[in-house]
C-alpha cells in the first residue's frame, strides 16, 4: 500500500443522525495514513459532541475540529480547504456516507501510480436509502474527462473525490476566486480547475462508498429517470446559466493556474454565456462541449439556442 498522507475534509451542519456511521467508516480503512479535518457549521444538535468524541478515540491531533464560514456547504468546503496542511492529499467526505474498507486505499493507489503530477481521483458509489439497504450502483460514464466535459457537467461525486498533493495545492490557490465567484458547488468548482490546470482526472469505476439518500442530501441520486429528467430541467431554469457564469468567474480569477487552452476556452465561454440562442449553441458546438449522456449534451444545446443559459436583466 502506498506512503500517502491524506487529510480528510469533513463538512458538517446538523448531521448527529447519521456521522456516527461515518466516522465509524473513516476509522476502518484500509489505509490508515489519514487525519481528519470537520468544518462545522454551527450546528445545534449533537455533531460537536460526537465529533469531540471520535478525536478522543483517535491518536492525538489525527482529528481536528474548526468553525465553519456558516455560509452552507460549498463555503464550508473551500474554508476546508484553506485550512489544510500543505503537502498532503486532500479527500473531501460527506456526513452522512459510509465509506467501504478500501476506499482511500484504491485512491491512493491511483494517485501514486500517476507520479508527482496533479491528479483528481473519484469514484462510483453505491446508492443506498435513509437505512444503508443498497438501491443500485451510480451511472457509469464512459466518455472522457476533461475540461470540455467538466464546464457542462458535474460529475466527479465529491463524496469520492481524492487530490493529489499537486492538485491540492491547485485547489488552495484557486479556492479564493472560487469564494468570491460564489461557485455552486465545491466538487463541480474542483473538477474544473484541476482540468483547467493541466491535471490529470482519474475515474474508478468501482464504487467505494454507500451513498445514503434521506431527502436533505445536497444534491441526491441522479440514476433514475426522474432523477435524470430533474437534472435535465436544470439547464432550462435559468439557475444553470448562472451557475456555469460563476464558474468560468472563478477559473478566470485564478487564471494563473491555467493553461493557455483553458484561458482561451474560457475567456469563449464567457462571451457565449452573453451572447444571442442560436449564436450561443453554435459556439457550444464549436468549442466541443459535452455532457456524458446523448440526451443531457442534446438538452444543453436546446437550452443554450432557446437562449435559457443568457444572462439576463
Amino acid at each position: 500500500m502506498p506512503h500517502m498522507p491524506i487529510v480528510i475534509l469533513m463538512a458538517v451542519y446538523n448531521g448527529a443522525r447519521h456521522m456516527q456511521a461515518q466516522l465509524d467508516s473513516i476509522a476502518a480503512q484500509d489505509h490508515q495514513d489519514w487525519s481528519l479535518i470537520v468544518g462545522d457549521d454551527g450546528s445545534d444538535d449533537d455533531s460537536r459532541k460526537i465529533v469531540d468524541a471520535f478525536a478522543a478515540s483517535q491518536p492525538g491531533g489525527r482529528v481536528r475540529r474548526i468553525d465553519g464560514p456558516r455560509a452552507g456547504a460549498t463555503a464550508n468546503f473551500l474554508h476546508l480547504v484553506d485550512a489544510a496542511p500543505e503537502g498532503c492529499a486532500l479527500a473531501f467526505c460527506d456526513q452522512d456516507d459510509v465509506w467501504l474498507r478500501d476506499k482511500l486505499a484504491r485512491a491512493a493507489s491511483a494517485l501514486a501510480s500517476h507520479g508527482a503530477g496533479a491528479a483528481h481521483y473519484s469514484a462510483r458509489t453505491i446508492i443506498a436509502g435513509p437505512d444503508l439497504k443498497p438501491l443500485g450502483p451510480s451511472p457509469r460514464f464512459t466518455r472522457p474527462f476533461g475540461l470540455r466535459n467538466a464546464l457542462v457537467q458535474a460529475c466527479t461525486a465529491g463524496n469520492t473525490s481524492v487530490f493529489s498533493p499537486s492538485a491540492a495545492a491547485i485547489l488552495r490557490a484557486g479556492a479564493g476566486a472560487a469564494r468570491r465567484a460564489d461557485v455552486v458547488s465545491h466538487d463541480w468548482w474542483a473538477y474544473q480547475l484541476i482540468a483547467a490546470s493541466g491535471g490529470s482526472i482519474l475515474k474508478d469505476d468501482q464504487p467505494v462508498l454507500l451513498y445514503r439518500q434521506h431527502g436533505g442530501n445536497e444534491m441526491g441520486r441522479n440514476d433514475t429517470w426522474r432523477a435524470k429528467v430533474k437534472r435535465l430541467g436544470m439547464l432550462f431554469d435559468g439557475d444553470f446559466g448562472r451557475w456555469m457564469r460563476a464558474n468560468v468567474n472563478a477559473l478566470q480569477g485564478a487564471d494563473d493556474l491555467l493553461t493557455p487552452e483553458a484561458r482561451d476556452i474560457t475567456a469563449h465561454l464567457q462571451s457565449l454565456l452573453a451572447a444571442s440562442g442560436p449564436k450561443a449553441a453554435a459556439g457550444f458546438a464549436q468549442l466541443g462541449l459535452y455532457r456524458h449522456e446523448a440526451a443531457g449534451t442534446a438538452a444543453l444545446y436546446l437550452a443554450a439556442a432557446a437562449g435559457r443559459l443568457r444572462q439576463r436583466g
